[in-house]
């Protein structure tokens, strides 16, 4: 048989190659920005650059092969110098194809690291694309989440509602955190005492009370606090800012708390249930006081005599009674008083103003304790019992004042003389004797 030719190569098959390009390539490269994109499609074309013709001369050889194969089989079983050559060739042409794909491999595996360089490079570089066309907030390129939850303060969108009632919220962990109210869970315990918390951030105000730590300083005076909102509270009484105004009766105040105790002065709602009695409370703090009647607990003792406060606030107002203190004046006259309320009280004396009225009859009252108190007299209601005789009265002051009948006690002391009395008009009364002014006649 007649040895076969090699295949002939044309001179223009030997011209520079031009790159191949997959076409899932090709479409990666407009995914990121023209100018980065066009760096990186550089890069890549340079890696990329695999020659036509070295495929051309493989399937050409191929072609040969497989011609050879037909004509000369019996040539090579038979000659050991064929049989050679055909391993050699075949050697080079497995190496080729290996060679062209670990090419393409390679090409992969750069092109990644190429756009995972060009994101970081953002990261590095502070820039943020996503933009709020609300506002001029911008978030960062694996921040598309949180422009997401930022877009909902502007639209108002709560789009995670409780199914135990019928509140919502903008984001699910708000609404897990709210869940805990329902189910009681408190995971957060302090390692100092036994209290645990729902919220980490309410931990974390709570450790302060035993760490000392008051991070929060007003800057108009040295006080500090230990919460954000206890200062922006105190910032008011510089300012004198009351932005909280009742619709009944314009008295304003500077807390929401205090206003939404207020407002229950006029709706008469009592949310605070003792489980003792069937007493109930508009303050969380009166009940408190209460709970410690049932318990007989007295915790706080004066030093100056014996008596003893179920609360600290109710003994330093005691306190006031010693030392003569009366911290909290009038404006319209002079005026002073040693409790606020007895001031917010006789403020109304100067504008006259009674605004809770009884519905049983015409009268009204300055204040809503007085209101209280009033309406008992209409439902016949004396809570107030005495433990030595059978006798009952309508306020607490009034039984206070009738014990003193088995106590023998008799507070009320005369500076002229050494003379005492178990009422406050008794010595008034008697004080006229010493100035020899004469006690009005009725």
């Amino acid at each position: 048989l007649k040895e076969s030719e090699p295949p002939q190569i044309k001179e223009e098959e030997l011209e520079e190659p031009q790159p191949l390009l997959r076409k899932e390539e090709q479409k990666g490269f407009y995914i990121s920005q023209d100018e980065e994109q066009l760096d990186l499609k550089q890069e890549t074309d340079t890696l990329m650059e695999i020659p036509t013709y070295e495929e051309d001369e493989n399937s050409e050889d191929e072609e040969g092969n497989q011609h050879e194969e037909s004509t000369s089989t019996t040539d090579e079983e038979t000659d050991p110098q064929n049989r050679d050559q055909r391993k050699r060739r075949d050697r080079s042409h497995v190496q080729s194809l290996d060679s062209s794909y670990k090419s393409a491999s390679q090409c992969d595996s750069k092109r990644t690291i190429a756009h995972n360089i060009s994101v970081h490079k953002r990261t590095e570089s502070d820039e943020y694309p996503y933009v709020c066309k609300e506002c001029d907030k911008s978030f960062g390129f694996n921040q598309t989440s949180n422009l997401k939850r930022h877009k909902r303060t502007h639209t108002g969108e709560k789009a995670f509602p409780c199914i135990e009632c019928e509140k919502s919220f903008s984001t699910a962990a708000h609404l897990k955190t709210h869940m805990r109210t329902h189910t009681g869970e408190k995971p957060f315990s302090c390692k100092e005492c036994d209290k645990s918390f729902n919220q980490i951030s309410n931990l974390k105000t709570h450790m302060r009370t035993h760490t000392g730590e008051k991070p929060f300083f007003c800057k108009e005076c040295n006080k500090s606090f230990r919460q954000l909102s206890n200062l922006k509270t105190h910032m008011t009484s510089h300012t004198g800012e009351k932005a909280f105004t009742c619709t009944e009766c314009n008295t304003s105040f500077n807390q929401i708390s205090n206003f939404k105790t207020h407002l229950r002065t006029h709706t008469g709602e009592k949310p605070f249930s003792c489980k003792n009695c069937d007493k109930s409370f508009r303050q969380m703090s009166h009940l408190r006081a209460h709970m410690i009647t049932h318990t007989g607990e007295k915790a706080f003792s004066c030093i100056e005599c014996e008596k003893s406060f179920s609360t600290a606030s109710h003994l330093r107002t005691h306190m006031r009674t010693h030392t003569g203190e009366r911290p909290f004046s009038c404006k319209a006259c002079e005026k002073s008083f040693s409790q606020i309320s007895h001031l917010k009280i006789h403020m109304l004396s100067h504008t006259g103003e009674k605004p809770f009225s009884c519905k049983e009859c015409d009268l009204s009252f300055i204040t809503g304790s007085h209101l209280t108190t009033h309406m008992r007299t209409h439902t016949g209601d004396r809570p107030f019992s005495c433990k030595e005789c059978d006798s009952s009265f309508i306020t607490g002051s009034h039984l206070k004042t009738h014990m003193r009948k088995h106590t023998g006690e008799k507070p009320f002391s005369c500076k002229e003389c050494d003379s005492r009395f178990s009422h406050r008009s008794n010595l008034k009364r008697h004080m006229t004797t010493h100035t020899g002014e004469k006690p009005l006649q009725f």
